[in-house]
């Protein structure tokens, strides 16, 4: 995968809010206020739902507990049991994350005995394409660990809310059409087509090229954004970085 040095001058809308899902948001996630916590929490599990439900339903479970257990898992983050252990010096989000799944899955006395999944709490509202993409993640991916799992499934819904948060972006500043034309083009080496582009977009070829040089440099500096913001330590972006990027090339 190619990504842009440098920087220049389920639904849509809850995939859209990733860009504030780091270790701020946890912070605000133990705040006494009621409102925002539970705002924040919710940010958290929309944006982590996928990689939680594929690393559960990988433990050997099907779908629907799968489904189920997610479902609690997040409710007890809602209730804010465990949430108030994550501290930003303890390293990477992800970790955190996985680590606390581990630890609920673990304790089947705690999911067994409630009433229902998330002892009351309402639970998250995920739209079916984010099901339906994580099982078929789960489907294909017979070959690796349930935390290898985990964790390509966050590298790739990393490069998905980057790329919505690229387009709201773009369609705030007037350029809907050219993200629309240029954004398959973005991720990777192809060859694009840039007469048929630039005939599309009413520019020059030239100028098609440099449209596009300029959206992959601002996604490469996006990504590296939303990568610091789930770590301690900013120094180690860029490990971090190449190390997510493996995780999508395997």
């Amino acid at each position: 995968m190619h990504v842009a040095s440098g920087e220049e001058s389920p639904s849509r809308e809850g995939r859209a809010r990733f860009e504030t899902t780091h270790w701020s948001v946890v912070l605000k996630a133990r705040s006494p206020d009621e409102a925002e916590s539970r705002d924040a929490l919710s940010t958290l599990c929309q944006a982590y739902w996928s990689p939680v439900f594929s690393y559960i339903r990988r433990r050997g479970n099907d779908p629907e507990t799968a489904r189920d257990l997610t479902q609690g898992f997040f409710a007890a983050l809602l209730g804010r049991q465990g949430i108030a252990e994550a501290r930003r010096e303890r390293g990477r989000f992800r970790s955190f994350l996985l680590g606390s799944v581990k630890n609920f899955l673990s304790d089947e006395s705690d999911y067994r005995n409630r009433r229902k999944r998330g002892g009351g709490q309402a639970p998250i509202s995920i739209d079916s394409d984010t099901l339906d993409a994580a099982l078929a993640a789960e489907a294909l991916a017979t070959h690796v660990t349930p935390e290898t799992l985990f964790e390509q499934r966050w590298a790739l819904a990393l490069l998905e809310h980057v790329l919505v948060d690229l387009e709201r972006e773009m369609e705030s500043a007037g350029s809907a059409e050219k993200f629309r034309k240029l954004s398959p083009y973005i991720v990777g080496d192809p060859d694009p087509p840039y007469p048929e582009l630039a005939r599309d977009l009413g520019l020059t070829e030239s100028g098609t090229r440099v449209a596009l040089h300029r959206m992959r440099v601002r996604y490469g500096a996006k990504l590296r954004e939303h990568v610091a913001r789930t770590l301690d330590d900013p120094d180690g972006t860029e490990d971090e970085l190449r190390y997510l990027m493996g995780l999508v090339r395997a």
